[in-house]
């Protein structure tokens, strides 16, 4: 196995040890609530290895792409939820998937999509989308649409399904265990009526990684989607979802120019190899475009982190009041950068090299595009 310095830069890192710490501590979370499932969105990850470890015994999953769903399907996770909207035009796909024996959900907040999934001739079950205050997709829990929506699908509603991604906003347990509430009480409202009118709702799944963990309350749902908490990254520990020293991806990069009269360094990671989330701006701390740590994952003298990106270019620099080690920073030099938002930075990537102990054991693929 290649060391570090072997690797062509910029490459993605995952460290094995804080991936497995982070899932334990999902898995500690839902043992707390007995009867509410973990199903875990593999949007974050992309890799049938991390799944593996996630949803142990090929367990239930949640995808965001027709390639996850074939992916994963193609390594033996056959109970499936696709959790984007979907559109008629994919519904032969998902059902040519489940005619080879998977089980691949969709979801729908369309009257006229409920329609093409009733009159699709293969086999597909889709949940209703309900919004529980995020504003980006799915009809009210006390919405007409809801029960028109049960009512033309009939025999193959699933359920309702919920995402409380403004939890994002959160900057406490407590606010974060608030958002929870809003959200298990609209998504267990809108299975009530569609009970009520003569509807199964055998699935009630709500979910983000910060009101997984937090949520006091989950009676009702019967199973939690979350996603980020496997990697973790800066926003995520900035809110509180996870420490810092659980962010278990890092990108490798090189130096490729030293600038003394600036006190900043360039590196080969820029904003395809880092994405350009800039989801720290409003967080406690900026982090601009990443934290620099050096090869062994530790913080650098003076909080050094990317305060610009190019294409393929990052300018380093000392966080202010700080000074930035030239002195360790020859061209050449290896750093590491942890990412604002894990999710956009990996994927750049089509592969995880994996650490252990420090030392690199294996290579994991990713499952990238659409």
């Amino acid at each position: 196995m290649r060391t570090l310095a072997q690797l062509q830069t910029p490459c993605l890192l995952l460290d094995l040890g804080i991936l497995k710490r982070n899932l334990g501590k999902m898995v500690e979370a839902m043992a707390r609530r007995p009867g509410v499932a973990l199903r875990p969105h593999l949007k974050t990850a992309k890799c049938a290895q991390v799944a593996d470890l996630a949803a142990p015994g090929k367990g239930a999953i949640t995808v965001s792409t027709l390639a996850e769903a074939r992916y994963f399907a193609d390594h033996g996770f056959r109970d499936q939820i696709y959790a984007v909207g979907i559109v008629p035009a994919k519904l032969d796909a998902v059902a040519a998937l489940n005619t080879a024996g998977n089980a691949v959900k969709v979801i729908t907040d369309d009257l006229d999509v409920a329609r093409a999934i009733a009159a699709h001739p293969g086999p597909i079950e889709a949940l209703i989308e309900v919004d529980v205050g995020e504003g980006r997709a799915g009809v009210a829990p006390d919405s007409a649409a809801l029960l028109a929506i049960g009512a033309v699908l009939g025999k193959r509603l699933a359920g309702v399904a919920s995402h409380s991604g403004h939890s994002y906003a959160g900057r406490s347990i407590e606010a974060m265990a608030e958002i929870a509430e809003v959200e298990r009480a609209g998504i267990v409202r809108a299975a009530a009526r569609l009970r009520e009118a003569g509807h199964a709702v055998p699935i009630v799944s709500a979910g983000a990684s910060p009101t997984a963990l937090y949520a006091k309350y989950l009676e009702g749902v019967t199973e939690m989607r979350a996603g980020v908490y496997t990697l973790g990254d800066l926003f995520q520990a900035q809110i509180g979802t996870h420490g810092m020293d659980d962010i278990a991806v890092t990108v490798l990069s090189a130096v490729i120019g030293r600038y003394p009269q600036r006190g900043a360094v360039l590196v080969d990671a820029g904003a395809l190899a880092l994405s350009k989330d800039r989801s720290t701006e409003n967080a406690a701390r900026d982090w601009k475009f990443g934290r620099v740590l050096d090869l062994d994952g530790k913080p650098m003298p003076g909080e050094a982190l990317v305060v610009r990106v190019h294409q393929e270019h990052g300018e380093v620099r000392a966080a202010e009041g700080g000074r930035l080690p030239l002195e360790r920073l020859p061209v050449g030099a290896l750093v590491r950068v942890a990412p604002n938002h894990a999710c956009l930075t990996a994927a750049a990537h089509d592969r995880y090299h994996v650490l252990e102990g420090g030392k690199l054991v294996a290579e994991w693929a990713r499952v990238n595009y659409w």
